[in-house]
């Protein structure tokens, strides 16, 4: 994937003693130009206990938000059995296939990044960042991390805010959702 399709989003998850917390930037950008500053990428899902964050092509992220919600249904709020699914669909199904587009999703127990290559990938850390300022967004959590007292939801917010000083693709209209 190239990186113009990241463009326009930072997701940032967080599990820090005890907590979990997913923020995501409100910007949408077409080319160069910002279309939108408040969108909202980060939702809570299955009764309030699951969080998702969204990532890439906006029609393709949210199919795939409708997709992964399904599935978590289906699964009765079991994340990882509703990742490893909808992974599966992604990757076998033609029209899946080609969307472009990535999931951060996470409860109290776990977190995967969900890709398009059928990627399920869990944090060895508890972190994990997409998009255009996710390094930046990574990097900044894992020093508050190790160097801070501040909870997941803290972490989180902060570490989106230094991303947007330093992303051009990214703002400061933060959403942040924590469990």
């Amino acid at each position: 994937m190239s990186d113009t399709r990241l463009h326009g989003t930072t997701i940032l998850c967080v599990r820090h003693r005890g907590g979990v917390a997913i923020a995501g930037d409100g910007q949408v950008s077409l080319g160069q130009t910002v279309i939108k500053a408040g969108a909202r990428k980060v939702r809570r899902l299955h009764d309030g206990k699951v969080l998702c964050g969204v990532a890439g092509a906006t029609a393709d992220a949210m199919t795939l938000l409708v997709r992964f919600e399904a599935k978590l249904e289906e699964h009765r709020g079991g994340l990882e059995r509703a990742a490893v699914e909808l992974s599966r669909d992604w990757r076998t199904d033609r029209a899946l296939r080609r969307l472009e587009a990535f999931l951060i999703v996470a409860d109290r127990d776990a977190a995967f990044l969900l890709s398009g290559a059928g990627d399920v990938i869990a944090p060895d850390d508890g972190l994990l960042a997409t998009g255009s300022g996710g390094p930046f967004a990574l990097a900044a959590a894992r020093a508050l991390c190790a160097h801070s007292g501040l909870d997941a939801a803290a972490i989180a917010r902060e570490a989106l805010r230094i991303a947007a000083s330093i992303c051009v693709y990214t703002n400061d209209q933060l959403v942040v959702e924590a469990l």
